[in-house]
């Protein structure tokens, strides 16, 4: 079907419904009776909509299934498409709502069943979508939602945690009884705060491996998240054994170093950090404070100035950077780039437009 053609049909729909809508209640065959003899009115059909709304044109879609909803009885599948548009468009009450209708319509409409849980979900109805998505149980391609991983959430939210575990290990093909499904877990479940039961399935892990790769390090993680600091250098100097060349472990094993007061020790596993991850501005940040609380605040301006090269709008970077010329006492570049920390919060923090 040519672009042209598409548009013109979409433009004769939409005058078709606006005089649907002027009749106030009018019947599809009463509006048929009034057009002159002859004359029929092509409806729009499900996969017209179904294409516009694949390339993007979520309006002119919708309202082709607005036409159609008009039909006795309802077309199958107008309602699972109209909550696919409303979850696109962020209008979750709306799209719940539709996914509800088209699994009245279609108790056997998995799509549908499983997006409504979706829908429930980030609504913050963990309990409601929890049993839509236990009985969908497969991938939805169309919404590019993963629903083991939303299910999964979900178990986590109701306090079931085995069974957290048995979807995430699903999501990642683990077997559900594995040490790593069991560390997938727990670093979803530290993502989430769930601190305490993260520790408990890592030391589960541990227990059937006590040599599993970023086990220790997830613990050390926790620690951090928790302010132990002793715990978290012992926990990420066991994974520095395990696993000495993992730059991202250098760069949480120097943040616990910075925190402690262990500049030195920092300073070391940091410039491991930026050599194994040379794009990522965490090492660069954290040596340049280490550096500065070492006494040595010029060095610690090169390490910043590169991070702020890599990620100008990041807030934190200049208020290291103020922190170290301040150091160094220059006063008028540091209150440069505390301001610029300062606006680049206002800029984005969405309330402070309101606040002024």
């Amino acid at each position: 079907m040519s672009r042209h053609f598409v548009e013109i049909r979409v433009g004769v729909c939409l005058l078709v419904m606006g005089a649907a809508l002027a009749g106030r209640g009018q019947s599809a065959q009463q509006a048929g009776a009034a057009a002159p003899a002859g004359t029929a009115v092509a409806l729009p059909s499900l996969s017209e909509a179904s294409s516009l709304a694949a390339h993007g044109h979520l309006d002119p879609a919708m309202a082709l299934l607005d036409i159609l909803r008009q039909k006795q009885p309802e077309p199958a599948g107008v309602e699972r498409l109209r909550g696919e548009i409303f979850y696109q468009k962020e209008m979750l009450p709306e799209a719940e709502a539709a996914f509800a209708k088209a699994m009245a319509e279609d108790p056997s409409d998995r799509e549908a069943t499983e997006m409504r849980g979706v829908a429930l979900y980030r609504m913050a109805r963990p309990a409601e979508a929890l049993p839509l998505l236990e009985r969908a149980n497969q991938a939805v391609g169309s919404a590019n939602v993963d629903p083991q991983y939303v299910l999964g959430l979900c178990y986590m939210d109701v306090k079931r945690y085995d069974d957290a575990r048995r979807a995430f290990a699903a999501q990642f093909g683990f077997p559900a009884d594995s040490p790593a499904a069991y560390v997938a877990t727990a670093r979803l479940m530290l993502r989430r705060e769930f601190t305490q039961e993260a520790a408990v399935f890592v030391h589960k892990a541990l227990e059937m491996d006590p040599r599993l790769p970023l086990a220790h390090q997830l613990l050390g993680e926790i620690a951090l998240a928790q302010a132990n600091l002793p715990l978290a250098i012992e926990e990420l100097e066991a994974e520095e054994k395990l696993n000495p060349l993992d730059g991202v472990l250098y760069e949480r094993l120097g943040d616990a170093y910075v925190r402690a007061g262990k500049y030195q020790q920092a300073r070391e596993v940091l410039n491991r950090a930026v050599l194994l991850e040379p794009n990522d501005t965490g090492p660069y940040i954290l040596l340049g404070e280490a550096l500065t609380r070492l006494g040595n605040p010029a060095q610690g301006v090169h390490y910043l100035a590169h991070a702020e090269q890599m990620d100008p709008g990041n807030a934190v970077i200049h208020t290291q950077l103020g922190q170290t010329y301040r150091a160094m006492g220059e006063m008028g570049m540091a209150n440069r780039e505390y301001r610029l920390a300062i606006e680049i919060g206002h800029r984005n923090d969405p309330k402070a437009p309101q606040e002024k």
